[in-house]
């Protein structure tokens, strides 16, 4: 009776043993976000509680940030694995580190959000009339640091602004006051923090760098390019479940709206939906986007991105493009359809 005991034992451990090998572990996945919780995290976080992450044998951990450059730092110096982040400050980063350098491996944002934005009544009605005004701006931001890139296709003259640098807490309130004729940021950024001061929308004027000359790539997932040598299958599961994940939020807002405020409890969905509402129209969901695919690279667009921020960021010597994107780890095109 032991005996036979023992026989079925062992057979019955025989049979699970090919589910225990072809069975995946989750890999783990630090996920650094640009800002706080914005209306476009809604693909990530999506991406997480319809089970995504789950199919891709992912367990992502996501926080929040604090800036795109504080983002480029923690990827590149390791502390996470890949981040999601404005491009401004990659082209100095890679420049001074080559040893981290990093790589843009899911371009979100077909277009920069970097724009002017002002309110009515303060003598500008179009781009060319910052000329002699105060605009105002952290330094080192990206849209500040873009700006002379974008004077020069917008016909305005750089030296004719005068700038007024404060911290990014107060940029918006300043604005509002009237401390300052004019302000450059994400638009979508902007505009929604003087609606929440009480600035109705139809005062806001805002005019986004990529709609008026200066046709550029935004924000995207970076990670370091030593990382992805090793993790070529981790890094390629994390970029279809983001675009899955956008995909959803697409077509499911206060879905992922909802998602969101589980994670932050002071999250303003009702706000958020129409920040990315212009988030999406305005930079995601454009002619090369649509006719193209999501993340769709251009390099010729990517190799003005470089030289634009290289001249703005006073880089002698920028990596080449080929060195900062790929699309290696995009899903086949039919997939990025949207």
């Amino acid at each position: 009776m032991l005996r036979r005991h023992a026989l079925l034992a062992a057979t019955g451990a025989a049979l699970a043993l090919p589910t225990l090998r072809t069975a995946r572990a989750q890999t783990a996945l630090r996920f650094t976000l640009d800002w706080a919780l914005q209306g476009n995290h809604g693909m990530w976080a999506l991406a997480e509680d319809r089970g995504i992450y789950r199919r891709e044998q992912l367990a992502v951990r996501m926080d929040r940030g604090f800036g795109s450059g504080d983002a480029l730092v923690k990827v590149g110096s390791g502390a996470y694995d890949v981040g999601f982040a404005d491009f401004a400050g990659a082209v100095k980063f890679n420049a001074e580190n080559p040893q981290n350098r990093l790589v843009m491996i899911y371009p979100v944002f077909d277009r920069t959000a970097a724009a002017i934005v002002t309110l009515r009544g303060r003598g500008i009605e179009r781009p060319q009339d910052v000329a002699g005004k105060n605009l105002g701006a952290p330094e080192g931001e990206g849209s500040r640091m873009l700006f002379p890139a974008f004077a020069r296709v917008a016909g305005i003259n750089p030296q004719s602004v005068r700038w007024t640098s404060m911290a990014a807490n107060l940029r918006d309130t300043m604005l509002r006051t009237g401390q300052v004729d004019a302000v450059t940021g994400f638009l979508f950024t902007v505009h929604f923090n003087l609606v929440g001061l009480g600035i109705a929308e139809d005062q806001i004027l805002g005019w986004p760098y990529a709609e008026h000359g200066l046709d550029i790539y935004g924000s995207g997932v970076f990670a370091r390019a030593e990382w992805l040598e090793r993790n070529h299958e981790t890094a390629a599961r994390f970029v279809r479940s983001s675009v899955e994940g956008l995909k959803l939020l697409l077509n499911d807002v206060p879905g992922g709206m909802a998602a969101l405020k589980r994670r932050e409890p002071l999250f303003d969905e009702a706000l958020e939906a129409r920040r990315f509402a212009m988030t999406r129209d305005r930079a995601m969901l454009t002619p090369n986007s649509r006719a193209n695919g999501l993340g769709h690279l251009d390099m010729a667009r990517a190799r003005q991105l470089v030289t634009v921020n290289a001249e703005a960021l006073g880089v002698a010597n920028p990596p080449a493009a080929e060195t900062m994107f790929t699309d290696r780890y995009l899903p086949p095109r039919s997939e990025r359809m949207i």
